[in-house]
């Protein structure tokens, strides 16, 4: 898990995609992104390239698609709705232990949520 207390920009993207090379995976990464401007920078697109890093870039307003907005909305709904931290730390702990639920006690609402198979009207 990568974490940023701060504004993302385009160099907090950078230091993402550092982390994510150090992982040394015997598999193509292919990161997911929307249309932010600090994500589609030169930058950015050349670091990726040179960690060998692909950059997907989602079609503009397609909520639908981009999977992290309904995470995060459910990670809201778990962690921030009538609930109370006396401290940043508290919070964060909060928000980290939900996350890491994910793929065991909260597995199958994340199947139903995060699937690509949904309704469009």
């Amino acid at each position: 898990m990568v974490t940023n207390h701060d504004y993302v920009n385009a160099q907090t993207v950078c230091e993402l995609l550092h982390q994510l090379s150090l992982l040394s995976l015997l598999v193509p990464l292919t990161l997911v992104l929307d249309h932010a401007r600090y994500q589609k920078c030169r930058v950015v697109q050349e670091l990726a390239n040179r960690l060998s890093i692909e950059l997907l870039y989602l079609p503009p307003y397609s909520p639908n698609l981009n999977l992290i907005e309904r995470l995060w909305r459910w990670v809201k709904k778990k962690c921030l709705y009538s609930k109370y931290y006396d401290n940043f730390e508290g919070f964060t702990w909060a928000i980290r232990i939900c996350l890491s639920q994910t793929h065991t006690t909260s597995k199958t609402e994340m199947d139903s949520l995060l699937t690509l198979k949904f309704q469009r009207f």
